[in-house]
C-alpha cells in the first residue's frame, strides 16, 4: 500500500515514510504483545520460552528506536 494522496494528487507522505510508520506501528504493538506472550509461557512453566519472548521484546524495542531515529532523519529530508 502506498501513501495516502490528497486532492491536488500529491502525497501527503512518502512511500518510505509510510513503510517505515508501518513498521514502526508493528514492532511497536509487538513490544507490546511480548508481556502477554511471556505471561502465558509463564503459566506453562516454559522458561526458554520465557527467555526468548523477553529476547525478541528487547531486539524490537532496539528496532523501534532505530525506526524512529530513520524515520525523523528521512522526514525532515523531505521538508528540504
Amino acid at each position: 500500500m502506498t501513501a495516502s494522496m490528497s486532492n491536488s494528487g500529491t502525497k501527503a507522505i512518502s512511500d518510505l515514510e509510510y513503510d517505515l510508520l508501518t513498521v514502526l506501528k508493528n514492532k511497536a504493538e509487538a513490544v507490546q504483545m511480548y508481556e502477554t506472550y511471556m505471561q502465558d509461557a509463564q503459566k506453562l512453566g516454559s522458561q526458554p520460552c520465557v527467555d526468548l519472548l523477553r529476547k525478541l521484546q528487547q531486539d524490537d524495542t532496539k528496532h523501534v528506536e532505530e525506526l524512529r531515529h530513520h524515520l525523523k532523519e528521512v522526514m525532515q529530508k523531505g521538508k528540504m
